[in-house]
């Protein structure tokens, strides 16, 4: 090997380190990049980006966060909006958001009941009011007290941290709640907690995955 070849050598060991490479008069490097390892983002790792995002559980908390990090609908700003305002901006409360604004029926408007005080709130997701049978949704256009007492089912006055969930919560409907599990695993009558701790100017939010049938 030419004494230039050996220099050449020594310099590009010295800038890039682990990556193997072949003598000057052979072949060119390895041209894959090398492998690195990424790690899952946790709730822990959202705290310490923004520590409005403390006390957020849920295993679906992250993809949320991903979906909209800042901005209209970004948890961010819900925390500084009163509970139905924060609703109508959430990309995922858009069905949750008719029920309770008039849209899907126009006797029940409760944006004046959710703003007026402290609430914590199961809240189901679109996808959540995707499994209800269609004709109970069409039920719902028209019987009022039936919608009015599943959506404050959903509710219950005060807020509660995740610490303190856990147990039998009366609703604001009357009748009561179950809540299960602990850290990610949260349950409320058998439905799984999304992503819950999420804050708004006056209320605790717990993204659920199905839609809550009150007690008759």
């Amino acid at each position: 090997m030419t004494p230039l070849c050996r220099h050449s050598l020594a310099v590009a060991t010295t800038l890039i380190a682990g990556v193997g490479l072949t003598a000057c008069s052979g072949g060119s490097a390895d041209p894959r990049p090398a492998e690195t390892a990424t790690k899952p983002t946790t709730n822990a790792t959202l705290t310490a980006m923004d520590p409005i995002l403390a006390d957020l559980v849920g295993p679906g908390c992250a993809d949320l966060v991903a979906k909209v990090p800042s901005g209209s609908g970004s948890l961010a700003e819900m925390a500084a909006l009163p509970l139905a305002t924060a609703a109508r901006r959430s990309p995922v409360l858009k069905t949750l958001s008719a029920a309770v604004s008039g849209k899907l029926n126009s006797k029940v408007k409760l944006g004046q009941t959710l703003n007026g005080r402290d609430y914590t709130v199961f809240a189901p997701m679109d996808t959540a009011f995707a499994q209800v049978p269609a004709a109970t949704m069409t039920r719902w256009k028209t019987d009022s007290p039936e919608l009015v007492a599943v959506l404050t089912y959903h509710l219950v006055a005060g807020r509660l941290a995740p610490k303190k969930l856990i147990g039998t919560q009366r609703s604001v409907q009357g009748g009561d709640l179950t809540i299960t599990g602990s850290g990610d695993a949260l349950k409320v009558n058998g439905a799984n907690v999304i992503c819950g701790g999420i804050k708004t100017a006056n209320a605790t939010v717990y993204l659920i995955d199905q839609v809550l049938a009150p007690p008759k």
